[in-house]
């Protein structure tokens, strides 16, 4: 919780922001382990204390005790956020629960980093990995930029509130929806076949995160994505791989995916692995055809940009209108393309009249945070999408082997395409 000096104005941001960080606390389920920080230029635990080792454990007594160390904290210095998330990875760091997860509150931009023990920078080298962070503005002077480069490193996400009041109903989302955690982590397994590269795997929905890679057994490289609810995420692999000599205009496998959990001490029924497949062709027609979620996710990237030159033209004043007019038009009628109502509707609040395009007067720059925010969310397209190939049932037996007519490729008897050089269909024809 910020306890910079700004946040004593107005007094209610303080107040909300007490009120948002005790209605968290208990929720709390008996036995959760947790702690209570507060920063400004240095952070403290302000729960279970500063003289205490470790987290606290939830219970009726504990609740109480954070609650009541949350209402008489007070305000004062800067704000050094990489402090904050610094004291955070140490509590965290030798505590074996398998969701460790972070709320941090703000109404600054950080402006004291470069003074700090710990810039943001090196911080989030050293908690990337560690735990997951959603970062919150509160106020009418946070930065938008500011925490979507928080939560993207620390795979969380970022939200605000237009009024102090709505905090507390927000922060209880945001703890019901982490108590329904189902899968504290799983991994994406991506295994090329040879002379296929792995360029770059990343999330695009709900928002974008580039993922990194740790290594897999044998040829494979699993890419970690952090603590799954009930939801769903959409993810882009790019690979490469050269055409020379191979068939055109029959599919053929460049890698296989699957999902991996770690064992957590709950079975979780994982779909079978799936084949990654490309068509090679000579057509250019068909080679110019994007495939639809790669084109919705250059829509919003370029709707992302035009809200960024549109608030860099709006602060130029008078002499950006014209610039800041043309950009909002653009990312209206992308959003509009995209058929994503929340972009639109963010879109329009700052619109002089419906459908005009024109930035409406009297706009402060918190409203171009919410709307930063927004551009940054991504969704499916509304449509649904294809249903998923039948699960085949109950897999051979597991030393049961394949060989692909093609190549020799030896594989599991259930493997629907060559592994190997080949990549070919295992029930087509040999080459």
């Amino acid at each position: 919780m910020d306890t910079s000096r700004s946040m004593l104005f107005p007094p209610a941001k303080l107040h909300a922001a007490k009120d948002a960080t005790a209605a968290a606390v208990r929720l709390l389920p008996e036995g959760t382990a947790f702690a209570v920080l507060s920063g400004h230029f240095h952070a403290a635990v302000v729960h279970p204390g500063p003289d205490q080792p470790g987290l606290a454990v939830a219970g009726p007594g504990e609740r109480a005790a954070a609650v009541r160390a949350v209402r008489i904290l007070d305000a004062d210095g800067g704000t050094a956020i990489g402090t904050w998330l610094d004291l955070a990875r140490r509590l965290l760091k030798d505590h074996p629960a398998p969701v460790k997860h972070v709320l941090l509150l703000t109404d600054g931009r950080n402006e004291h980093d470069h003074r700090a023990a710990m810039t943001l920078e090196t911080a989030l080298d050293a908690c990337e990995g560690r735990f997951v962070c959603d970062a919150w503005g509160i106020g009418d002077d946070w930065d938008a930029e500011l925490l979507l480069r928080i939560t993207r490193r620390l795979h969380g996400r970022a939200g605000a509130v237009r009024e102090e009041a709505e905090l507390t109903f927000a922060y209880e989302e945001l703890v019901t929806g982490l108590l329904g955690t189902a899968v504290p982590e799983l991994r994406i397994r991506l295994t090329p076949t040879p002379g296929t590269v792995i360029r770059q795997v990343k999330q695009v929905v709900p928002g974008e995160q580039e993922l990194l890679p740790t290594e897999g057994p044998g040829r494979g490289t699993e890419y970690i994505t952090r603590a799954w609810g009930e939801e769903v995420r959409h993810f882009q692999v790019v690979l490469a791989a050269d055409p020379t000599g191979r068939e055109r205009g029959e599919d053929l496998q460049l890698a296989a995916v699957e999902v991996v959990v770690p064992d957590f001490g709950h079975p979780v029924r994982l779909p079978r692995p799936r084949p990654v497949l490309v068509r090679w062709t000579d057509n250019p027609l068909d080679a110019s055809r994007r495939h639809p979620g790669v084109r919705r996710q250059e829509l919003y990237h370029q709707a992302s940009a035009a809200v960024a030159r549109a608030y860099r033209a709006w602060l130029r004043g008078s002499d950006g209108r014209a610039v800041a007019d043309r950009e909002l038009a653009r990312a209206l009628h992308l959003a509009a393309d995209l058929g994503d109502p929340q972009l639109l509707d963010a879109l329009r609040r700052i619109e002089d009249t419906p459908g005009g395009g024109r930035i409406r007067t009297g706009l402060k720059d918190v409203d171009w945070q919410h709307l930063i925010l927004s551009s940054a969310m991504t969704t499916p397209p509304r449509h649904p999408a294809a249903e998923p190939p039948p699960d085949p049932g109950v897999p051979p037996d597991a030393d049961a082997l394949v060989e692909c007519p093609g190549c020799g490729w030896l594989g599991p008897a259930d493997s629907v395409y060559c592994g190997g050089e080949c990549g070919r269909r295992l029930d087509g024809p040999s080459a």
